[in-house]
């Protein structure tokens, strides 16, 4: 994942930053506890795409 992209992308629900998690593949977003998955190196930034975190995630 590019670092220039990361600093401008964020949450489409609340707009807040996210967290790239490398070994899964997501971006992560804390507040809505939502997972972004990142596929062929492309953010797929739909709330219909995303997964929630569980409890194991938050660590």
């Amino acid at each position: 994942m590019d670092a220039r992209l990361l600093d401008i992308l964020v949450c489409p629900i609340c707009k807040a930053n996210l967290e790239y998690r490398k070994p899964q593949s997501e971006l992560v977003c804390k507040p809505c506890k939502l997972a972004f998955p990142v596929r062929d190196g492309i953010p797929i930034m739909l709330q219909d795409e995303a997964r929630p975190l569980t409890t194991t995630d938050d660590a």
